[in-house]
């Protein structure tokens, strides 16, 4: 809508933004009158006109089988647009036009804002299934005269009140018609069923629909008074209300066709079922991160055990194994810490990255300086677990036999991101340290260091990445990570 309006009119953006609202309303209109809605607006040289928007009905079969959208119309060729550009009213006037086989009672409604006639909404009816209307047919098709006459009027629809289609109840959803006191004139089987739903034992008809949704859905102080002025349809609002173990939504929408409010409808919809999964997955949620929380603090306990027992130890080897042990169950405590606090399995790792490098920078044995450029990014919990472990060994490594006793260095992480939100994207980490270097003959894929290990266990088993180690020049070490940054199925 915007290309083509910017393309063919002379519309200010604030005249696009009511059409916007326009638009995000007339599934409502569509539904209440059973017919299509094509919207037209005339060009800038002003002898054609442009559709720039069609809408089609859930209640009714449509009179459009073809999309509208984008169709150019001389000025003359459809006298009901011209009359009710010009003369700014609904015109009704002619007889059916035939499409296909197909009698289609065709309505022009001026759009009208601040004084000036926009453009023109088509109402396309399909008469093939005309029969005598029932009492619900004959509420939505008032309804649908009184929405008209305000869109004529320009007081619909209400400015900042946008509505999400998705989200709001529809004609179909439950419709109530209210007098200009609030009171029910008519309630649609759907929305008599919601509001059994809450636990209204009686007809909805003859009752004052504020007071009755606040006795079903009591609650305390000013909400009360709120909830029966909007129920009683006063202002354009939506709420939810719950009570006797349901919940319905309830949009009020005033009903003012000559200026003067006559009534209102009231959409509403039974969410019961929708709230109620939302709150088991918000449970479920909750109770995943207090397990990822109770893993951390045995973690935490289990590393706190390992650090008594290295105290204890005699051997000065057996201790340090021991120190060893507390670090990689530490770097594992970092990420279930991390995934307590988040509302899926995914972390945001540089954080984790730079308190795993600080946990182990705590073993320099001289003045090291370590530091992390470049960016994880978000990680899955399947890939930031065992990546942990893995940078932990790493860091560990370099510190302790890159540097002698005393000895000032420097350990740089680099992390960069190859094909960031794809399924196929990769991470590649360099650890860069500008110690003594690899010996002669160092082969890291047949090392028999434990650290080592781990590293290539994790990271060629679980990671489904390379792993290598190389000498740095002028000297030092590198060692190169190549591994995917989303599971591996």
């Amino acid at each position: 809508m915007n290309d083509l309006v910017r393309q063919h009119t002379a519309l200010s953006e604030t005249d696009l933004e009511w059409l916007h609202l326009l638009v995000s309303e007339w599934q409502l209109l569509s539904d209440l009158s059973f017919a299509d809605l094509v919207l037209w607006v005339p060009t800038l040289d002003g002898t054609r006109y442009v559709s720039v928007a069609q809408m089609r009905p859930n209640t009714g079969p449509t009179s459009y089988q073809d999309d509208m959208v984008g169709h150019l119309v001389p000025r003359g060729r459809r006298p009901l647009l011209d009359a009710a550009l010009d003369e700014g009213r609904i015109v009704r006037e002619g007889d059916p036009e035939w499409r296909e086989e197909v009698p289609v009672r065709v309505e022009s409604i001026p759009v009208r804002r601040e004084g000036r006639v926009l453009g023109v909404i088509a109402r396309n009816t399909n008469l093939l299934t005309v029969r005598t209307p029932s009492r619900l047919e004959l509420t939505y098709l008032q309804s649908a005269s009184d929405l008209a006459q305000m869109i004529a009027a320009g007081s619909f629809p209400f400015p900042g009140q946008q509505v999400d289609m998705d989200a709001s109840p529809r004609a179909g959803d439950g419709l109530m018609r209210l007098d200009a006191d609030g009171v029910v004139t008519y309630a649609s089987p759907n929305a008599l069923s919601a509001y059994h739903r809450l636990g209204l034992a009686a007809d909805l008809v003859g009752q004052h629909l504020g007071t009755t949704t606040s006795e079903l859905a009591p609650t305390r102080g000013p909400v009360d008074e709120a909830i029966v002025k909007l129920a009683s349809g006063w202002a354009p609002r939506e709420t939810e209300v719950e009570g006797n173990g349901g919940v319905i939504q309830l949009r009020a929408i005033p009903l003012k066709p000559k200026g003067v409010r006559i009534g209102s409808l009231v959409l509403c919809r039974d969410v019961t079922e929708l709230r109620r999964r939302e709150r088991e997955l918000i449970t479920k949620d909750a109770t995943i991160r207090e397990i990822h929380h109770r893993v951390k603090n045995n973690l935490q306990t289990v590393a706190a055990l390992l650090r008594l027992q290295a105290r204890r130890m005699d051997s000065e080897g057996g201790r340090e194994a021991l120190n060893e042990a507390v670090r990689r169950v530490g770097s594992i405590a970092i990420v279930h810490e991390t995934l307590s606090q988040n509302l899926d399995e995914r972390v945001e790792f540089d954080e984790i990255a730079d308190r795993v490098i600080a946990m182990v920078a705590e073993i320099s044995p001289g003045k090291v300086q370590c530091r992390r450029t470049g960016r994880f990014g978000i990680l899955d919990a399947e890939v930031a677990t065992p990546l942990s472990m893995v940078l932990t060994e790493i860091l560990q490594n370099a510190l302790e036999h890159a540097f002698t006793q005393g000895e000032g260095g420097r350990v740089e992480v680099s992390a960069t991101r190859t094909g960031s939100g794809r399924a196929d994207g990769r991470l590649l980490i360099t650890v860069f340290d500008d110690g003594c270097g690899l010996p002669e003959g160092f082969d890291p894929q047949r090392a028999g260091n434990l650290g080592l290990q781990i590293v290539r266990t994790l990271v060629e088993g679980e990671l489904g990445g390379t792993f290598d180690m190389l000498r740095a020049e002028p000297r030092g070490t590198k060692v190169v990570l190549d591994i995917p940054a989303s599971p591996q199925k």
